[in-house]
């Protein structure tokens, strides 16, 4: 039997030494590399956090003590070690184990994750809620140097230095986030270096040295100098976090147990906020990993000796619009493409390497991602922000305000619209057609292939206004791409076959479903027709008007909310047109989160495969005999 079999609960950490905690370090990452190898997930983050995790529940009285996790991609070593190692082999399938913390999930769980940069902030309204019950507790943050990119981050630590609460705040430092990290704050970084502090520092260390004989002050003088983008890199981030009203601890080495475990003791005894920056490597312990983190963050099924995955083959929609967007942008010197922190993910890395001047990562920063593409589209560049949707969710502002209430032709690149599967609530794209639809201004399309797609960037493309498309994650269709690319006449959809006992009007992903579940009605005796509805917005008002004398009863199909979707849409377009007498049924995401599962799963058990979607069209026809 391991040490890790022994691990019910956190206190059970206690009894163990400095060689204790090794020996379990090496076990948990075993654990990790067995189901992650089959299951998928986060990989590369949880390897590198092994020993802080350890050493965090060793020092601190969880889960009384309270650890925030910055998004929570890290926290498999987490799992393990509070009281979920029988369940572990469930992570991320349905019914099992969260791929991120969750309340529900657990009493260590002190915070819902999946999105960055939220635990500085979650963390500081803790440890005021402790205070102001006169509690005791200790409260940390956990958060990775890439989710420091972010705004959220610097408004919490902004508002703790202020408030001066005990809280600690550890700085992952692995010199990257999911992609290399962006941004000036090493430039910050190197300004300060030159402010009065800093300087006067480098003068009492000059004036010092030189009094010394010069067999030994000299060579120190020029070691010295040699040395000062070291000095920089040890000094000057303490500056930085000083100022804000933090005191600051490190850099330390993340995978020195026995150092954090005396530096997290003596932290644990100080008051006020505390930042402890700890430098790790992500992947630690598993060569690929180390070597490719990139590959190995949210990673497939992979063997676990030869680190290759099993990654199907096929492309996929996040490569035909990377690949349709550098066709454009070879004929077009005023294509831009941003992407906030996601170039690989969003399909833009092969854009980046053609076109670096073209190119921009913001960091994780979707709001200023958006605002800057409407900077460059006020001085007539065409941006396309490449942002999955359940991250443009943090723009909503940047939508209304600063792109569609001016106007701006921006296109808005949403990967991963609908279900996604093993990642669960935080991460499923289900609510961008509500949140999208109402803004004024905006035209919102989805494609129902791969080959629409292409036509829809196109089509974004010329228009001159504000555009977004919104397409899933995963596997393309299979249709062959037409060789030119073809403007679509804006807010016309697209009519599949005609229906006289049922029209099925259906959405981006869901039209192949659909058009399955008319094909299987046809067979038993009903005229169903598919519309491809292409534009949610503006919708094709002429063919609902002209439907409504030709078809007798009306199904629309969506992977998002049913709440202010385009099923509600429809109904709204109308109620305004008039037209009465036609029952209309929505088939979409009840007012539910929708947790983990694979696609398949997930659309089963909503309903809305081809399966799901014959059902309730069947049942609706039945009603109406």
């Amino acid at each position: 039997m391991g040490l890790l079999d022994k691990i019910k609960e956190t206190r059970d950490l206690k009894g163990l030494g400095i060689e204790g905690l090794t020996e379990l370090a090496q076990e948990v990452r075993e654990d990790i590399l067995a189901v992650v190898s089959e299951n998928g997930g986060h990989l590369a983050s949880s390897l590198g956090v092994v020993e802080l995790t350890l050493a965090l529940h060793y020092v601190y009285d969880t889960p009384a003590d309270k650890i925030v996790w910055d998004v929570g991609h890290q926290a498999y070593c987490h799992k393990l070690i509070t009281g979920r190692r029988d369940s572990f082999r469930t992570l991320r399938k349905e019914g099992g184990l969260s791929g991120f913390p969750k309340r529900s999930e657990s009493p260590y769980d002190a915070f819902d994750v999946g999105h960055s940069s939220t635990s500085i902030s979650a963390a500081l309204g803790m440890a005021k809620a402790r205070d102001m019950k006169g509690e005791k507790h200790k409260v940390a943050a956990v958060i990775g140097d890439g989710s420091m990119t972010a705004g959220l981050a610097f408004e919490g630590l902004n508002q703790a230095g202020h408030l001066k609460s005990d809280l600690l705040v550890v700085l992952n430092d692995n010199e990257m986030s999911i992609s290399s990290n962006v941004g000036a704050l090493s430039s910050y970084l190197s300004r300060i270096i030159t402010g009065q502090r800093a300087e006067r520092f480098k003068r009492d260390t000059e004036s010092f040295l030189k009094k010394l004989p010069s067999a030994f002050g000299d060579p120190m003088l020029k070691a010295a100098s040699r040395a000062e983008d070291s000095i920089k890199c040890l000094f000057a981030p303490g500056l930085l976090f000083e100022e804000m009203g933090f005191s600051y601890v490190g850099p330390i080495d993340g995978h020195d147990l026995g150092m954090l475990v005396e530096t997290l003791k003596d932290l644990r005894e100080r008051q006020g906020p505390v930042l402890l920056h700890v430098i790790t490597k992500k992947g630690k312990g598993y060569e690929p990993a180390e070597l490719n983190p990139t590959a190995f963050h949210g990673t497939p099924p992979f063997d676990v000796e030869s680190g290759t995955t099993s990654k199907s083959s096929g492309m996929s929609y996040t490569d035909i619009f990377g690949t349709a967007l550098i066709e454009l942008a070879r004929e077009d010197s005023a294509i831009v493409g941003i992407s906030a922190a996601m170039p690989e993910g969003t399909g833009l890395s092969k854009f980046a390497e053609e076109f670096p001047d073209r190119f921009f990562d913001v960091g994780i920063a979707e709001q200023h991602g958006v605002t800057f593409a409407c900077g460059i589209a006020a001085c007539g560049m065409k941006p396309v922000t490449a942002i999955y949707s359940t991250f443009l969710q943090r723009s909503y502002d940047q939508v209304v305000h600063d792109l569609c209430m001016q106007e701006l032709p921006v296109v808005i690149a949403m990967d991963r619209g609908g279900i996604v599967g093993e990642d669960g609530e935080t991460h499923q794209g289900l609510f961008d057609l509500s949140y999208l639809r109402h803004i004024p201004n905006l035209v919102l399309m989805a494609p129902k292939d791969e080959n629409e797609l292409r036509h829809m960037l196109y089509t974004a493309l010329k228009i001159g206004r504000p555009a977004a498309i919104r397409y899933p994650r995963g596997k393309v269709e299979g249709v062959p791409l037409d060789p030119e690319f073809r403007e679509l006449p804006v807010g016309k959809a697209e009519v599949l076959s005609e229906g006289a006992d049922l029209t099925i009007f259906a959405v981006g992903n869901t039209v192949g479903p659909a058009v399955k579940a008319a094909a299987a009605l046809t067979e038993k005796g009903f005229s169903a027709g598919v519309v491809n509805a292409r534009f949610i917005k503006p919708m094709d008002r002429e063919l609902v008007k002209c439907l409504a004398g030709s078809t007798k009863r009306i199904l629309t199909v969506e992977e998002n909310v049913l709440a202010g979707g385009f099923g509600s849409a429809l109904l709204e377009v109308m109620e305004e047109e008039r037209i009465t007498g036609i029952p209309v049924r929505r088939l979409g995401v009840p007012d539910i989160y929708v947790v983990q599962g694979t696609q398949a799963q997930i659309r089963r058990r909503l309903g809305l495969d081809s399966e799901g979607i014959l059902k309730a069209a069947e049942a609706f026809l039945i009603e109406g005999r």
